[in-house]
């Protein structure tokens, strides 16, 4: 295959602010994430935003089965190259990865790994934690924007620790993999990234989502609050703390996730 940024340049593929690309060519780089999930040979992969299939390169250099899917039709063309340079192993799906069912397009659980375009990555997270447990994908290898990935896997008492960080480790097991410089990428975001590596554990038995997250957005909606104020308007919530041996003096960053889920357990 001829360099990417050959490709790019043959093209015409200048990165998309409006749909918030940046374009990864380090290819020592992009090897390191494709290598995040664990062995891929053989595996389904969904990728969201190629691009000019940087990544995809990379994903396909494992033995993986990758299904692309892209919303800036400039890139098709450049993709439809690595899928004849790949037959049978890459799929291109042109449309909006926010209003494709994507689970329909697998028969087995994919690994989801991509580089996320960065003003849907964080809605795309949401959907895929949200869905119903077990999950239909195997693992998220997920590029995010620093503050985002931070937030993702944030500890207990932290300053970046929120909703998010509930949602992503309630039932799930969330880790940095890496962090990405601002200079790797063309053109270079204002911000650093950093990949987030997620892995779906059990789920806790008892507690619907629902509840969960009406429990953490009372409660981080004022997070500067005590909880008896934050959660007075959660029906059941400050009996539920009493039960539960959780001061309702404490404010919502003290709260462990397994107390968060002792809580919704409790109202649902």
């Amino acid at each position: 295959m001829p360099p990417l940024r050959e490709v790019i340049a043959r093209f015409g593929l200048n990165a998309s602010k409006a749909l918030g690309q940046n374009f990864l060519f380090d290819a020592q780089l992009l090897g390191r994430i494709a290598r995040v999930p664990g062995e891929l040979d053989g595996q389904e992969v969904l990728e969201i935003g190629p691009g000019p299939g940087g990544l995809t390169r990379a994903l396909l250099a494992t033995g993986a089965r990758v299904t692309a899917i892209e919303r800036d039709r400039r890139c098709i063309p450049a993709l439809a190259e690595l899928e004849a340079a790949y037959p049978g192993k890459l799929r291109v799906i042109e449309g909006d990865a926010t209003e494709i069912d994507a689970r329909a397009l697998f028969d087995g659980k994919p690994h989801i790994v991509s580089n996320l375009p960065y003003n849907v990555g964080t809605p795309l997270l949401v959907g895929w934690l949200s869905a119903e447990w077990a999950p239909w994908w195997q693992s998220l290898t997920l590029m995010f924007q620093r503050e985002v990935a931070d937030r993702i896997v944030a500890p207990v008492a932290s300053d970046a620790y929120g909703r998010l960080a509930v949602l992503s480790q309630w039932r799930n097991r969330a880790k940095l993999a890496m962090p990405v410089h601002r200079s790797a990428f063309t053109p270079p975001p204002k911000v650093m990234s950093a990949v987030v590596h997620i892995t779906p554990a059990d789920e806790p038995a008892g507690v619907r989502l629902d509840v969960l997250e009406r429990v953490t957005a009372a409660a981080f909606g004022q997070r500067r609050k005590m909880l008896r104020q934050s959660l007075r308007g959660v029906p059941g919530a400050l009996e539920a703390l009493e039960a539960e041996g959780i001061d309702p003096t404490r404010r919502a960053e003290t709260v462990s996730v397994p107390e968060f889920v002792a809580v919704a357990r409790r109202l649902s």
